[in-house]
């Protein structure tokens, strides 16, 4: 069983066949979405159905695999490596000081920039290379599986567009019928044996932005709002501070792509206020940041209920609910592969009280999700 199903998605990147792979936080099944043809789709308006993956900069240019246009396959055991298998990759050290001097330069300007009142908060990115035999792509993935189990893993590849892989641990939104659930997650250290920390007030006050938007950003679209407290939650080797976000809405009056458009990118990935911030990220970050900091996932999938789960009661077990559900997560911790490069894409928020030593240190920390596995 994990033989044909990992082997089908080897196939399709050997044949040049579109495909995205993925296992949703805390969940066992792995899905395997596979295109039937190589066309290129749009989302448009957000209403059709299928996978879909958004660059940052522009929700426009997101593309969908079609449900209509594809196949689904499934796999839930458990994933085993074999051990013959192995993949090798030596980090080029002589740019590691060119890319640090940049960075480090890049959140000085940024920090400048919030003195002077430009914006309350930007994050800023790198993209680090690494040789990889892309060959091994469902290797990596395998691994990346077995590594991250509250993370949404993926595997992402069309002909036309890149291959991406990663483990994110932020949910955009989900939506269940007319509930919308998002999440406020910033700030950052190192996990080492507790979730029990002390946080830094630039970290309190990098999150409380975060919240303040989504909220703010959903109230004029939604009528009800709330948040839970703000707690530690461990992702991978790392600690970040999460608030969950949760909202009802009336079907009649919702637009969702107007809420995608409200909360993408949100200060977690861009700044605040998003605009300004926004502006000064393409302009300075010296890269394009294509698919990292995008969002990606299920929309507007099928999902069928039975209101009743006792199997003795089958009248009523007759009766079911149908509900239209969206799951979308931030494309963060994720690498491209092209020409046989692993390109592996890190930043971090930025605020006037950032330390643009420790900011480079975080990327390195973030860095090694996906580094530990190459």
């Amino acid at each position: 069983m994990q033989q044909s199903f990992f082997n089908q998605l080897q196939n399709r990147l050997e044949n040049q066949l579109p495909f995205v792979a993925y296992r949703k936080p805390n969940e066992t099944s792995v899905y395997a979405i596979l295109q039937k043809n190589d066309a290129l789709n749009y989302c448009q308006d957000f209403t059709n159905s299928g996978f879909v993956f958004s660059p940052f900069e522009n929700i426009e240019n997101a593309i969908i695999f079609p449900l209509n246009q594809s196949e689904i396959i499934e796999f839930k055991d458990e994933i085993i490596l074999d051990e013959t298998e192995h993949s090798q990759s030596n980090f080029n050290l002589e740019n590691r000081e060119k890319a640090k001097q940049f960075h480090v330069n890049l959140v000085e300007n940024a920090v400048n920039a919030i003195k002077n009142e430009s914006f309350k908060k930007v994050v800023v990115s790198r993209v680090e290379q690494s040789p990889f035999n892309s060959s091994e792509t469902i290797l990596l993935f395998k691994r990346l599986l077995n590594n991250y189990k509250t993370a949404m893993v993926y595997c992402w590849y069309h002909p036309k567009v890149g291959l991406w892989l990663g483990a994110t641990p932020e949910t955009l939104l989900k939506i269940e019928g007319n509930r919308l659930q998002t999440m406020s997650l910033a700030g950052t250290q190192p996990y080492v044996n507790t979730t029990d920390v002390t946080w830094q007030n630039k970290e309190i006050e990098e999150q409380q932005f975060v919240t303040d938007f989504i909220v703010d950003s959903l109230k004029p679209l939604i009528n009800t709002v709330s948040t839970t407290k703000r707690q530690t939650i461990k992702a991978g080797q790392l600690l970040h501070l999460q608030t969950k976000i949760s909202a009802v809405f009336d079907k009649a009056n919702f637009n969702f792509k107007n809420v995608l458009k409200a909360l993408h990118p949100t200060p977690a990935v861009c700044g605040l206020p998003k605009a300004t911030a926004k502006d000064f990220i393409l302009k300075n970050e010296n890269y394009n940041r294509e698919f990292y900091t995008g969002f990606l996932g299920e929309l507007n999938f099928t999902q069928t209920k039975s209101r009743n789960t006792n199997r003795k009661n089958v009248e009523n077990n007759a009766y079911q609910s149908i509900k239209t559900v969206t799951n979308l997560f931030v494309n963060l911790r994720c690498l491209q592969i092209k020409n046989n490069q692993a390109l592996i894409y890190v930043g971090g928020g930025i605020t006037k009280d950032s330390n643009p030593e420790k900011e480079w240190e975080e990327t390195v920390a973030k860095s090694l999700t996906i580094k530990s596995l190459l």
